[in-house]
């Protein structure tokens, strides 16, 4: 099979499923021209994640002559996300210190009344009875979530979204030199917002069992230097924007394109409790992920080098017929549901209960606030490593 991972086929990034069908089919591991490696099957890429000796995260080698030197290169270098032990293992145990279940319960109160105070505004967007529900709805949650964690004043949020969307968009396979200037004007910016903040909290902390921001700088599960505890908020509002942004919108979509489904949750709503785990296997917000060998592997009968870089395709591998009955069906109640939306292994991610918590309160509470919504057009976003909407016109039909 031929497929190039930076010039895929037209309409790829519309529904990529029947490449990643073949690819699990007849190419679980493929080579591609620069001596980087796709990884499709559920199998390999869950015991690349639980295997951190052979498989390392730390990009340093790759994003160095991707990035050069530059706030990029800072920040995605010094991010949990991609680090190896000693440091990822420091700084995750910061993190997780702040992201207690009992922290993450405190938040429901408040996530319940955002969500009703964002559907009972929808109507008034609406335009010909038309209303995006990726600008007014999903987009709306995590951005706030995240900045209630942090404590930021509502009128400092605005920036919030398009910084998150410009540093994780220069993660994409190809970089354009406009995606790469404005990928380091979002860091250049953001960390200067931060390290404003950071000095604000210092002078008058916040109450650490709301204040994520507090917590971290006064954590007694270890101290952050500055550029770790700059950096890292920044990925934290980075991972969970963009990724749960895309689980609402692509549930919506799901549903929409999956009637009888819907049909189903508005009846019984509790339903929505698997139905989130599902949303994520069947169009995960996080397509793509990279590992790179530290010593000669072989994979799938294939030998690959010490230093090459495994694209891992986490879309692909939550459709692996090998792992799921029925992979391309979308099944609300499918139990068990072992994707790998989250990653895996000791990097597996460390908001996953709240993107839970957020997936399960907006898309039920929509659900049953709008049960007869249509949705009339949508764009896909044209990246390959995130998928979701750029917009999502629909009429509420309430």
């Amino acid at each position: 099979m031929i497929f190039d991972l930076t010039s895929p086929p037209v309409g790829f990034t519309n529904d990529p499923y029947p490449v990643y069908r073949k690819l699990l089919e007849h190419s679980p591991v493929l080579a591609q021209a620069d001596g980087s490696y796709l990884v499709s099957s559920y199998a390999l890429l869950d015991s690349i994640y639980k295997d951190t000796t052979r498989f390392s995260s730390d990009k340093q080698a790759i994003f160095g002559p991707k990035y050069g030197a530059s706030p990029l290169y800072e920040h995605h270098t010094t991010s949990l996300v991609f680090n190896d032990p000693p440091l990822h293992t420091r700084v995750r145990k910061v993190l997780a210190g702040a992201m207690t279940p009992s922290a993450i319960a405190r938040m429901e109160t408040g996530l319940v009344e955002l969500v009703d105070a964002l559907l009972d505004d929808l109507p008034n967007h609406a335009s010909d009875g038309e209303v995006d529900l990726i600008e007014h709805f999903a987009s709306k949650i995590p951005i706030n979530v995240i900045g209630n964690l942090f404590d930021m004043p509502f009128e400092d949020r605005g920036p919030l979204r398009d910084w998150s969307l410009a540093i994780l968009g220069a993660l994409e396979p190809t970089l354009t030199p406009e995606q790469e200037q404005q990928g380091n004007s979002a860091v250049t910016d953001f960390t200067a917002y931060l390290a404003t903040l950071a000095e604000e909290r210092r002078k008058h902390p916040g109450d650490p069992d709301t204040d994520v921001l507090t917590r971290l700088m006064f954590s007694d599960k270890g101290e952050l230097s500055e550029a770790e505890l700059l950096q890292n908020c920044i990925f934290i509002l980075n991972a969970g924007h963009e990724t749960t942004t895309n689980l609402i919108g692509n549930a919506l979509g799901c549903l929409h394109h999956n009637p009888a489904e819907l049909t189903r949750l508005i009846a019984s709503p509790e339903l929505i409790t698997t139905g989130v785990d599902e949303f994520l296997r069947y169009e995960s917000p996080n397509q793509l992920g990279n590992r790179l060998t530290t010593c000669d592997v072989e994979l799938n009968h294939t030998a690959i080098k010490a230093g090459t870089n495994l694209h891992l395709m986490i879309g692909a591998a939550n459709r692996d017929p090998e792992m799921f009955d029925k992979p391309d069906k979308l099944q609300l109640e499918r139990k068990p549901n072992r994707h790998l939306a989250f990653a895996g292994g000791p990097h597996s991610c460390i908001g996953l209960n709240l993107a839970r918590m957020e997936g399960r309160i907006a898309i039920g509470r929509f659900i049953q606030r709008f049960p007869n919504f249509a949705l009339l057009s949508s764009t896909r976003s044209n990246r390959l490593r995130f998928r979701g909407y750029t917009n999502l016109a629909a009429k509420l039909n309430s």
